[in-house]
């Protein structure tokens, strides 16, 4: 063989392991029905899940469990997912900042023991640039 054949095999072995490893980071976008059905059936797959955080009257977040000082690195929340599922999510590290502004919460993970476990968590938070309505009158936030 030419040096010129084995260095075009070498550039194809190295573009086909590329290709390889980054579709075997690919996770789908699931509900949290399709992630505990996962999960039932033995797939340990990474899901992605949009959902809202469920909140109260005066429109806090409801179910956040997070105490630096006893475990810096635990946070347990409850989301809800676009057909109104609840789901008991656990991330083991800090709180993320203003979580509780959030208006969309994207978690990557998988179901175990009837909870989700978040690996990571990305955030979808108002934006600054849209109008807001401040007694009667809408003005725009800067």
């Amino acid at each position: 063989m030419k040096k010129t054949h084995i260095f075009i095999i070498a550039i194809i072995a190295v573009a086909a392991g590329i290709i390889l490893s980054t579709t075997a980071d690919a996770s789908v976008y699931v509900l949290f029905g399709e992630a505990r059905q996962r999960a039932a059936e033995g797939n340990a797959t990474k899901v992605h899940v949009v959902g809202r955080l469920p909140r109260d009257g005066q429109n806090h977040p409801m179910g956040l469990q997070y105490d630096p000082m006893v475990d810096p690195n635990y946070f347990a929340f409850t989301l809800m997912d676009s057909t109104h599922v609840s789901q008991r999510v656990v991330y083991n590290n800090p709180k993320p900042q203003d979580f509780e502004t959030s208006e969309q919460v994207v978690i990557t993970g998988a179901m175990h023991n009837g909870t989700f476990v978040a690996d990571n968590i990305l955030l979808k938070c108002p934006s600054k640039y849209v109008k807001k309505e401040l007694k009667g009158a809408e003005v725009a936030s800067k």
